[in-house]
């Protein structure tokens, strides 16, 4: 599985750095030079992969400006405007933190109540300036959206596939009518 870690918004400069948005919490790591990204371009079925190696990255005025191996000039940087930069999840350390983990392991567990009742399925992980929020497909085809604090979600067991939530009482109706 790929994960977004940038987007290229536009080149910076006449010697081809390129301003990113970035999209991992850990910009450090995935923009050191030497690593490889993959670079996709296009929309849809008309998508393009290339392989991409970071040469150089460095923070100005609040943004992140990354030198791409082979990118020299405004012109070629021009020229990756809107590039998603991808990362293989498989890649990707566990966190260190046995509380913390990558949103691609969240994605698809099962969802079970406090008394082991199966409510539905973890379908994305809502990223927001409060924190993060646990989007949630029940069992009746409504959505639900359950802040991911320990209160709210006690456990996480990735062997077993499956979270348990105890979220206050409404918090599940509030999408159905």
């Amino acid at each position: 599985m790929e994960l977004v870690v940038g987007r290229v918004v536009k080149s910076h400069g006449i010697r081809g750095e390129l301003v990113v948005e970035v999209r991992t919490d850990s910009p450090e790591e995935r923009f050191a030079p030497g690593t490889r990204l993959v670079g996709r371009t296009g929309r849809g079925n008309a998508t393009t992969d290339r392989e991409v190696t970071i040469e150089a990255a460095r923070s100005h005025s609040g943004r992140l400006l990354v030198r791409l191996a082979g990118v020299t000039d405004r012109d070629s940087a021009d020229a990756l405007r809107g590039m998603i930069l991808l990362v293989d999840s498989d890649s990707l350390p566990d966190p260190e933190d046995p509380d913390e983990f990558h949103d691609h392991q969240l994605e698809g567990l099962r969802v079970l109540d406090t008394a082991g009742v199966q409510l539905g399925q973890v379908v994305e992980i809502v990223h927001t300036p409060g924190g993060e929020l646990l989007g949630i497909r029940l069992e009746d085809g409504s959505d639900a959206l359950v802040p991911f604090v320990t209160d709210f979600v006690p456990t996480v067991d990735l062997a077993a596939g499956s979270c348990v939530i105890d979220p206050p009482e409404g918090l599940l109706d509030l999408g159905r009518s």
